[in-house]
């Protein structure tokens, strides 16, 4: 293989990796992707594999002996892998957080071993319940009790940070970037982005669609090819380092009216219908009411906006759904 530079994304078959791999080969890196496929998909990154753009690597990424040979062979490191989905991370907490913190240990100690430059990929999660909005990255963070395990992946994610800027200060090249719901093909019902993708695989089959709780709650989704433009920019740009970056859209919708407008793009008449939260996660289950980015930083250091309005995004989600969808719900 050849190429401009040798990189190593970890999480890479995942959603926002995958995405990740196709824009990095795109220009001509060679990529080294490690991926244990607990979540991700190999077939997602199928192209690049089979034109030997990529290389991919299943194993551990809490595993030293698998991180460190990989580490030393690459010039940047892109750290996306993680359990992500709320219903994962409730259903096993203590293999979320092993993934999250323990994998995220590693590959920073590889990464400042061999003095290699890593972007660290976090989540607005991070600001758990705070209603100061819109969230800037210097905001104080609001979290619920710790018997809630809702709440682990906000607390495993804030410990990534914190372990990731003390690199930083240790003179490790490091950025940190905070997604906010990023969405469109290749979505999963079981990891990242699942309510756009449960919503979409719902209407396309005349199911109804399941809103939990009241449906009032907001979110600000952000098209997966700006969640990518905003990650290489912040990982190449010099002023991103030792900085947190929020990498989102500012179009806020609460989650009926998102809904509505999946089933409106789909065609659908089927009907809506609320679930207490309890029915889905448990009792005690706690939502961020509202979840909107600050994003004057992303501007200002990256000259990052993101560009994709929402219902141009949902409509091509939608477009490759109907496209995918049997093969999507059949694979393992």
């Amino acid at each position: 293989m050849t190429g401009r530079s040798r990189i190593l994304v970890t999480g890479g078959c995942g959603f926002i990796g995958s995405h990740l791999v196709d824009a990095l080969c795109a220009r001509g890196d060679q990529v080294v992707v490690l991926d244990d496929l607990s979540t991700g998909r190999a077939g997602s990154i199928r192209p690049q594999l089979e034109r030997g753009s990529a290389r991919l690597v299943e194993g551990d990424v809490a595993d030293p002996g698998t991180v460190e040979p990989l580490v030393r062979k690459v010039d940047r490191i892109y750290h996306l892998a993680a359990a992500v989905g709320v219903a994962y991370i409730v259903r096993d907490p203590i293999g979320a957080a092993r993934t999250n913190v323990r994998g995220t240990q590693t590959v920073l100690e590889a990464a400042f071993r061999n003095g290699v430059p890593i972007l660290f990929a976090s989540s607005s999660e991070v600001y758990g319940k705070s209603a100061k909005l819109p969230f800037h990255e210097d905001d104080d963070r609001v979290l619920g009790t710790t018997s809630v395990q809702r709440w682990s992946y906000s607390t495993a994610k804030a410990m990534d940070e914190h372990l990731a800027l003390a690199y930083a200060g240790s003179g490790l090249p490091v950025s940190v970037v905070r997604y906010f719901n990023s969405y469109g093909p290749r979505l999963d019902e079981r990891g990242y982005g699942s309510v756009i993708a449960r919503f979409v695989s719902q209407a396309l089959t005349g199911r109804p669609l399941t809103v939990h709780g009241d449906g009032t709650q907001t979110r600000c989704f952000t098209y997966v090819t700006d969640t990518v433009r905003g990650t290489v920019l912040a990982a190449e740009t010099a002023a991103a380092r030792g900085r947190v970056i929020n990498i989102g859209a500012g179009e806020e919708i609460t989650i009926a009216d998102l809904a509505r407008t999946i089933r409106e793009l789909v065609g659908s008449t089927t009907p809506i219908h609320l679930v207490p939260y309890a029915d889905e996660y448990g009792p005690g289950f706690e939502d961020a009411p509202r979840r909107i980015p600050d994003t004057r930083r992303a501007r200002e250091l990256l000259g990052f906006v993101a560009e994709v309005p929402l219902r141009t995004g949902l409509s091509r989600t939608i477009d490759w759904c109907r496209a995918n969808f049997a093969l999507e719900t059949s694979a393992p």
